[in-house]
């Protein structure tokens, strides 16, 4: 009998639908068959993966879900990769996480099959896979390696974040305690499942609370309307650039048919913003709209969620409240000293049972990112009032835009591989809807030419398109080596 938890709750919940998608339903109990088949599939005559790298690469809902406890249920290690990333990308997390397999629906087969060919790797398509017979799956204690996300850092490419089965189960723990999630909850899911937000804060607390998810390929505003308005959903999480858009939207309708959109969202019990700073203003307009205070709160891949407003009591626009149920939090300042007292600033420091293990093959990294146990976040907050605020990275070059953390670094390497760039500078600006607009400073080869949609262009094939700079500029005249006369201040002022 497979011993994970969140497998062992599911057999509670059998007849309930866990995913709705338009007029296809699909429960509990398909979810554990489904998963048990693949499971089977991806163990051949092998009794057990033994933390063997599995890649999803499968659209969001019932597919993913399956992929994911199947390859729990046989002990690998799940590896989800981006659905929009690019060939280079994908290959870069191929080989980093050492990934044996890839789990495929047909469509994204096609994209990527060349490349499992090309090294190596077994090609598992999901809607192929039901051969299987059942069979006896191995036990998984917590301590096993459960799942590595990849998350962009201080350095030019992306870091293995790697997790156990006990840090992702004290992970929704503490969420559904806190946010009092139940089996009556029904929740839209459009966040991607390459992130912790999209992955633990909506999949995996619903399917351990025994909840309905109805997931969407992207953000369709249409629809989410059209549900909102059909009151579906008692739960709604975003990212601070879709309640952004969302307002836009609202505010464009007609007095009539936003009421009964904003009636919608009212009679919601909760609804969270997170993976980037919420501007106060948005939080307020938001209010003033709906009648709805939205919940921030505040977290990051190697942590889980680690502070949040409360589900009852004040949700102070600007703060991210106080520290959740089993998560310990201190404030360290610059001198070395722990921070004791209110409206002193300091970095971040986070232990408890979600805390990660490691980074996958990067000893280094990993032992620098703990203090005597305390993992550093490189975020800088400050108490106020008995409510966190948080105050921005350590680091200039970790850019937080539409939810998602980027490395200016890293965006900086592949403008580099471009033949006409000679150097360039990666910056975050302060944008109403992104949160941090992605910004790129170009200067060019001597004698060489070069547009802004030509660039733009050339970075698709090479960046996903959230990388993708939002504002660039060409500075031709500049001489060679002018970047290093330019410090990312001065860089701000050009724009």
């Amino acid at each position: 009998m497979n011993a994970l938890p969140l497998i062992a709750r599911a057999r509670t919940f059998r007849d309930a639908i866990a995913f709705l998608a338009g007029k296809v339903t699909h429960t509990y109990q398909d979810l554990l068959s489904r998963s048990a088949v693949l499971a089977a599939e991806l163990l051949g005559a092998s009794p057990d993966l033994n933390e063997a790298r599995v890649a999803l690469l499968v659209p969001a809902g019932f597919e993913y879900a399956a992929s994911q406890w199947a390859t729990w249920r046989a002990g690998g290690i799940t590896v989800p990769i981006c659905m929009s990333g690019t060939l280079p990308e994908w290959e870069y997390v191929l080989t980093d996480a050492g990934v044996s397999s890839v789990l495929v629906d047909a469509e994204m087969a096609t994209k990527i099959g060349p490349l499992c060919d090309k090294l190596g790797i077994r090609l598992v398509n999901f809607d192929a896979a039901l051969s299987a017979s059942f069979r006896e799956l191995p036990d998984i204690a917590p301590e096993r390696n459960a799942m590595i996300l990849y998350t962009s850092g201080t350095t030019s490419k992306p870091k293995g974040v790697l997790t156990t089965h006990a840090n992702i189960q004290a992970q929704i723990e503490s969420l559904v305690q806190a946010w009092e999630w139940s089996a009556s909850d029904r929740i839209p899911l459009f966040l991607p499942l390459h992130h912790i937000h999209g992955i633990i804060n909506v999949t995996c607390c619903a399917l351990w609370s025994g909840a309905t998810i109805e997931p969407f390929a992207r953000f369709d505003l249409a629809a989410i309307f059209e549900r909102v308005q059909a009151d579906v959903y008692s739960i709604f999480m975003a990212v601070p650039t879709i309640y952004v858009k969302l307002i836009q939207a609202l505010e464009a309708l007609s007095p009539n048919d936003r009421a009964a959109i904003v009636d919608g969202f009212a009679r919601m019990r909760l609804m969270v913003s997170g993976s980037a700073a919420l501007p106060a203003s948005v939080h307020e307009q938001w209010t003033a709209l709906t009648g709805q205070k939205l919940l921030e709160r505040y977290g990051m891949t190697e942590i889980g969620m680690a502070i949040s407003n409360p589900y009852r009591g004040e949700r102070r626009p600007g703060a991210v409240g106080t520290p959740l149920p089993g998560v310990d939090m201190r404030l360290k300042a610059e001198s070395g000293a722990i921070v004791t007292t209110e409206d002193e600033p300091g970095e971040i420091q986070v232990r408890g049972p979600g805390v990660f293990r490691s980074y996958w093959n990067r000893p280094e990294a990993s032992a620098d990112s703990f203090d005597e146990g305390w993992f550093r976040t490189g975020d800088m907050a400050v108490l106020e009032r008995g409510y966190y605020r948080i105050m921005g990275r350590l680091s200039v070059d970790i850019i937080k835009s539409g939810g998602y953390k980027l490395s200016a670094l890293e965006i900086e390497a592949a403008l580099l591989e471009h033949p006409q760039v000679a150097e360039c500078a990666v910056i975050g600006l302060p944008d109403d809807t992104w949160g941090e607009a992605v910004t790129a400073v170009i200067v060019l080869k001597k004698n060489a030419k070069l547009d802004l949609p030509t660039l733009r262009q050339w970075c698709k094939g090479r960046l996903s398109v959230y990388k993708i700079p939002h504002r660039m500029r060409v500075v031709s005249e500049l001489p060679r080596n002018a970047m290093g006369k330019i410090t990312k201040p001065a860089i701000r002022a050009l724009f």
